[in-house]
């Protein structure tokens, strides 16, 4: 197979993103060990995680733009360096400032992966961008669930810290690896769509991020991703504490840990698949709607058995994880491939945005409160808004407005 076959490019990149989803769904796991040998409080331990996510989404912008221009190699060598660091250095971290530090880095390391990743997705397969991007997003989100077993029982061995260390070292070395094999398309395998008229231009031609940022579909979006991610965040950041708030015991979180990312992967690839079919903005109405039910659920009958908290977490992430296929696949139907990369990196900073709300939020809510409800109910309320927001930009999206008029729709 050869370098620039765009499956090859495919798998090394979903290589590269698996080998960053311990970065965020792993850290549920260290959260309580980390917070007895400390003594740090939750919420100044999720702080953490909040920075992580700030700069996993922050950093997007600025590293999308110039991969656009130059390509991911560079970028996914240094993303290399900066995760193997950045997580190995949490097992070093003797104050919150080192933590945070470490976590900030790592942080940066996985922006760069995972612009490039979906960037190359949205690139080699524009006409099948659902599923592309869904299974390059499955890496991420179902990534760890290969690893969730070993860390647990390193943790549970070794300690903590000694498993931050030997997990990082890995994790950095094989992306160092992928990042040498990995290219962007020929030039001429993203050309420019014929040039809009006057009136609608989305889905015509080829936007520039700042051509972009003058649309209102891109706000629309930006606060639905917002509204969406903050449930699933409160379950990744929080899972850990929820599950010791409740009785439950290590091996439930385990269990839940293990099958939790095999849905946040599936529903990735599942509904990126089905929206190539059903269309984006209704397979978002159809999902945000069951997210707020689960979301719900967990605080109902989650906390009536280890198995009912484990089903409805499973539930939570296939209703949840699918926002990581949908919202790029969106940005190219709106505003094409050309600058694709820069152009979602920009999007999915509302990931960062929703990491304060979830994780911080939720942990400052609990400590308060002495309750998870609040936070949950929250969530799904905001997950039934972004619903609504989905079926507003369906009334105006290029699919639509091209049946409309008997003619294809382009990207």
């Amino acid at each position: 197979m050869s370098i620039n076959n765009r499956w090859f490019q495919l798998i090394a990149s979903l290589i590269a993103m698996i080998m960053i989803a311990n970065l965020q769904y792993a850290w549920t796991l260290f959260v309580d060990p980390m917070q007895k040998q400390t003594g740090w409080a939750l919420s100044d331990i999720q702080g953490a995680f909040t920075l992580f996510i700030l700069f996993q989404t922050w950093v997007q912008p600025l590293d999308g733009w110039l991969v656009d221009r130059f390509g991911p190699r560079w970028f996914i060598t240094a993303a290399g360096l900066l995760c193997g660091l950045g997580w190995a250095g949490m097992g070093y971290a003797s104050s919150l400032p080192m933590l945070y530090t470490s976590y900030c880095a790592a942080g940066m390391g996985a922006a760069f992966v995972y612009s490039c990743s979906i960037g190359s997705a949205l690139k080699w397969f524009k006409e099948r961008r659902g599923l592309a991007s869904g299974i390059m997003a499955a890496g991420f989100g179902g990534g760890t669930a290969l690893f969730i077993p070993v860390i647990s029982s390193l943790i549970a061995t070794r300690g903590y810290q000694a498993t931050f260390v030997a997990t990082g070292v890995f994790q950095g070395l094989v992306i160092l690896l992928v990042a040498q094999f990995l290219r962007h398309p020929p030039a001429q395998a993203v050309s420019a769509s014929p040039a809009a008229t006057a009136g609608s231009q989305i889905g015509k031609r080829q936007f520039t991020t700042l051509e972009m940022l003058r649309t209102p579909q891109f706000y629309w979006m930006y606060l639905a991703f917002v509204l969406m991610a903050t449930g699933g965040l409160l379950v990744t950041a929080n899972a850990g504490p929820i599950a010791r708030s409740w009785g439950f015991s290590a091996g439930v979180l385990t269990l839940a840990a293990t099958l939790s990312p095999l849905a946040n992967g599936g529903s990735r690839v599942f509904w990126g698949w089905a929206s190539d079919r059903l269309g984006r903005e209704t397979t978002m109405v159809l999902t945000f709607v069951l997210q707020a039910v689960c979301l719900a659920s967990v605080v109902t009958v989650g906390q009536i058995s280890g198995a009912w908290f484990a089903a409805t977490l499973v539930a939570v992430y296939f209703t949840w994880g699918q926002i990581y296929s949908l919202f790029p696949s969106m940005s190219g139907d709106y505003f094409g491939t050309r600058h694709a990369t820069s152009n979602y990196g920009v999007i999915y900073t509302a990931k960062g945005v929703a990491s304060i709300i979830g994780p911080w939020v939720g942990a400052l809510i609990f400590e308060q409160s002495g309750s998870w409800a609040m936070a949950f109910y929250g969530s799904a309320v905001m997950a039934l808004v972004a619903a609504g927001i989905a079926v507003y930009l369906r009334a105006g999206s290029p699919s639509v407005r091209a049946k409309a008029a008997r003619i294809p729709a382009t990207a």
